[in-house]
């Protein structure tokens, strides 16, 4: 059987806490009965603001969703005032973390030291770092692959330097240009750099397991589009009504009888 479609949603701040429980309760609801979830089609995980991600593990218990962070301290102990650590992170249930979306390194100044830091935080703790990587104008496919395979051996190397040189690794393509933009990049340019990214990884088997998703507009409807050109969607406002994400698990039952049959 191959590898489960992976599906993220990153929640960023648009909820309050309330929205936040009531969403989750929502999806869970849909995860726990779709044929995707339970017939292990597809892995699920969500990243809310940090004051609900223990309610929301909580909420969504044997739904087979799991529950990450949107970001984590580069140190795993001391005096920063105001970071999560890894370790707390996961302590307190957390299976993944985001680092590198381009809003930090926008408006916070992240640049690839600061995301190398904390992509080797999260590995060292036993979380599953979701590493966001593109480029930042638009470019023709192959020059966009060779510009983010490059970025992502830059930052994985750094994170090597820093004792975490090894494990599981979500490479979530995010071309700069296209978050929140009407429209997704097109299948050609996805399906160009996923596979330049996802070949990066095969040639080192300390990223064993490793997948490539892509993000980026990504929403209903695109999954079918791409075939088998990526291992899944990292999902941001499309994600925000559940029947958006009720749609996608149905992309994904499609896939998994087509691979079936085939």
């Amino acid at each position: 059987m191959s590898a489960p479609t992976l599906l993220g949603v990153s929640l960023k701040m648009y909820f309050g806490h309330h929205e936040t429980l009531n969403w989750a309760r929502r999806v869970g609801d849909l995860a726990a009965r779709h044929p995707a979830v339970t017939g292990g089609l597809t892995e699920v995980f969500v990243l809310p603001a940090f004051p609900g991600i223990v309610p929301v593990h909580s909420v969504l218990a044997g739904t087979g969703v799991t529950v990450g962070a949107q970001d984590l301290a580069t140190e795993d102990r001391g005096p920063y005032t105001g970071e999560v650590s890894g370790p707390y992170l996961k302590e307190i249930g957390c299976s993944y973390a985001e680092v590198g979306h381009a809003e930090r390194r926008r408006l916070f100044g992240e640049g690839d030291t600061v995301v190398a830091a904390k992509t080797a935080a999260a590995l060292r703790s036993g979380l599953t770092p979701v590493l966001c990587v593109g480029e930042l104008d638009r470019a023709e496919p192959a020059e966009a692959a060779e510009r983010t395979t490059a970025e992502l051996a830059r930052i994985l190397d750094t994170a090597a330097r820093h004792g975490a040189d090894a494990g599981r690794v979500v490479v979530a393509y995010e071309p700069q240009w296209a978050i929140g933009a009407p429209e997704p990049a097109s299948a050609e340019h996805i399906t160009t750099v996923c596979a330049a990214l996802t070949d990066w990884l095969t040639a080192r088997p300390r990223y064993a397991e490793s997948r490539v998703i892509y993000g980026g507009s990504a929403g209903p409807g695109l999954l079918g589009r791409l075939g088998d050109g990526v291992d899944g969607l990292f999902l941001g406002r499309f994600a925000h009504d559940p029947a958006a994400v009720g749609l996608i698990l149905d992309e994904i039952s499609a896939r998994g009888a087509v691979k079936a049959g085939a």
